[in-house]
């Protein structure tokens, strides 16, 4: 039995694939299957100890994006999907899966058309509220299509809709949960007072983080700060925080980071009493099952269709306020994050409002679904 995963460049369209890859394992050794031999075809490996750790190997497929915006590079990317679609076409009839598993995104095109013209069974998973276009393509060629919003449904065409099933958003194993105990210890961080945990997104948020770092001095003057910043930030970032917190007595409050590990993130979620980050769909769900409140800022709609719609609809329960980009400005997001760490009562009801939005199971769902049509190609 063979799987192959596809998915495009993004941490949103990558962790879902390394949650669902650990949900198979545990059915397959529950089950008693040999296990399956696992592949990931994309642009680029993203996570390499991700894929080694989950007995995936990795195949290089060039895919082209195509952006929402006049660009010459979009008549050159269309070359660089027929090369990856070539490439595909050939590493699929190599390794010949039984099923291909897409998480969509512009990554996800070549091996998705591939595996059509191959004819082996396709399933794809919808993270947002708003699907992407990639995942709007393949509906047509899919067996089955998995949504983690009940709205994401009535974008797809009609008659793709009766394979449609919401199975909410397969997460990590190692994050469905915190470690409030030792948290303090290990991130170093000062007792008694309210924590503030800052998410930019895989890549991190240049906006975010300035809007931060002018905050700073109001804002570890009643909290701790867990930042996560994003590699290509944190330098500039910890340069410019040691400016913005010189002479401050309550500077040891302000923790940055350009990456937050597995466990990192476990301990920081476990101390963190309000959360402010992007809104992305896994990060949501991610939120979600923590149940802790949220000030979520959502990349706008010109540059990402999805994340705006992903927050009102979050937002929607009760577990998080959101704040537009347009909107952010320091005095406001102190102002925000007072408010909720500042009455207990209210912070509790966000967090018991996010406890019940995610569902835990997606992951073991969407593997069963998965192994289902596998054994059934496999016969």
């Amino acid at each position: 039995m063979t799987i192959a995963f596809t998915g495009g460049g993004t941490g949103g369209h990558f962790y879902p694939i390394i949650a669902i890859a650990e949900a198979l394992a545990d059915e397959v050794r529950e089950r008693r299957l040999i296990a399956p031999a696992l592949y990931y075809l994309a642009p680029s490996a993203f996570d390499e100890k991700a894929l080694f750790e989950n007995g995936i190997a990795y195949i290089n497929i060039p895919a082209g994006k195509m952006r929402r915006y006049a660009s010459f590079a979009n008549v050159t990317d269309m070359f660089v999907t027929f090369l990856g679609l070539l490439a595909a076409l050939i590493a699929l009839f190599r390794i010949y899966p039984d099923v291909v598993v897409s998480k969509g995104g512009y990554g996800s095109v070549p091996t998705v058309l591939a595996a059509w013209l191959l004819r082996i069974p396709i399933i794809i998973h919808e993270s947002d509220a708003k699907p992407g276009r990639a995942n709007l393509l393949a509906a047509a060629f899919a067996k089955k299509i998995a949504v983690s919003f009940e709205s994401a449904a009535r974008y797809f065409p009609a008659k793709a809709r009766g394979k449609i099933a919401r199975t909410g958003i397969p997460v990590r194993k190692a994050l469905m949960r915190v470690e409030p105990e030792g948290a303090r210890q290990y991130l170093g961080l000062e007792a008694d007072i309210p924590t503030l945990l800052v998410l930019g997104g895989s890549q991190g948020s240049e906006r975010i983080n300035n809007v931060v770092l002018s905050a700073l001095p109001e804002l570890v003057s009643f909290a701790n700060v867990i930042h996560q910043t994003g590699q290509a930030h944190y330098a500039n970032v910890e340069a410019l925080a040691k400016v913005a917190l010189a002479g401050n007595p309550r500077a040891a409050r302000y923790h940055p980071f350009n990456y937050l590990s597995e466990v990192s993130l476990q301990r920081a979620a476990g101390a963190a009493g309000l959360i402010v980050s992007r809104a992305g769909a896994n990060t949501i769900a991610e939120i979600g099952l923590w149940g802790k409140p949220a000030i979520l800022i959502p990349i706008p709609e010109s540059v990402s269709h999805d994340q705006r719609t992903n927050a009102y609809a979050y937002a929607r329960t009760g577990a998080a306020i959101v704040v537009d980009e347009e909107n952010l400005a320091p005095h406001l997001l102190v102002a925000e994050a007072r408010r909720i760490l500042d009455n207990a009562a209210f912070a509790k009801q966000m967090g018991a409002a996010a406890a019940g939005f995610t569902d835990p199971d997606a992951a073991r769902v969407l593997a069963r679904e998965v192994l289902s049509i596998a054994l059934a190609h496999d016969v």
